[in-house]
């Protein structure tokens, strides 16, 4: 790896969908973890800004809702990873990854594997994506991307030193099994470091999720885990 990089995962609890107030709400959240966790980057889970609600409003990056969060990266000198439904300019609508820094947000990477009721509203990205911070090489990953081990492969084709994942697993004892499992076996895979911030608590359609998120080293070995609570915060230095 070319350089080392502080990492933080969130597992943030998340406002009750549906309601007008649920983006701003969800955002103090984000702004809030992203002060305390005092790291270079933040990763936070799927669709995190409106919970897994899949009627939620696509989010422009450009929304004055984001601002304390964007005055949160400022301070801090933080990039967030965040999770939002986006629409592009043509219409089609993705469920995206947002990086937010201290000069606003943009689109990272939409979300290439769809499954269940998401093909019925969102197109599929049609590429794996990188993102460079501090000269440290990124893969990312929407959920069920990283439970198709092909994913994994494009992505580290690209040349990568963590393959960083935002998800939502279900709360049964054998959904923290997979996802354990899919973690450790890319990072086991392609001798990376795994990234995962999943969601803890009720999150849209959702009324409980695993947590759990993580850091694998290459390898596979688990390096530091949350539980299962919301609020929880991990980090790690990628060496």
């Amino acid at each position: 790896m070319p350089a080392s990089l502080t990492v933080a995962v969130a597992q943030p609890a998340c406002a009750e969908g549906g309601r007008p107030d649920t983006v701003a709400v969800n955002v103090g959240r984000h702004a809030d973890a992203v002060r305390e966790a005092g790291t270079r980057l933040v990763v936070f889970p799927e669709l995190s800004l409106t919970g897994y609600d899949l009627s939620a409003p696509a989010l422009d990056p450009a929304d004055a809702r984001l601002a304390p969060l964007v005055a949160a990266c400022a301070e801090t000198g933080a990039t967030a990873l965040v999770g939002a439904p986006v629409a592009a300019p043509d219409g089609r609508e993705s469920i995206a990854t947002l990086a937010v820094t201290g000069e606003g947000a943009s689109v990272a990477y939409r979300k290439m594997r769809l499954h269940g009721d998401e093909l019925n509203r969102f197109a599929a990205g049609d590429k794996p994506v990188v993102l460079e911070v501090d000269g440290v090489r990124l893969g990312l990953a929407i959920c069920a991307d990283a439970a198709d081990p092909g994913h994994a492969e494009e992505t580290a084709a690209l040349g990568i030193d963590a393959y960083v994942a935002s998800t939502l697993y279900g709360a049964a004892p054998e959904s923290a099994a997979r996802r354990d499992g899919h973690f450790r076996d890319r990072s086991a895979a392609h001798g990376v470091w795994s990234v995962l911030s999943t969601s803890a608590g009720a999150s849209g359609e959702f009324p409980a999720t695993s947590g759990g998120s993580g850091f694998w080293a290459p390898g596979g070995a688990p390096a530091a885990q949350a539980g299962t609570e919301p609020g929880e915060l991990v980090t790690a230095r990628l060496p």
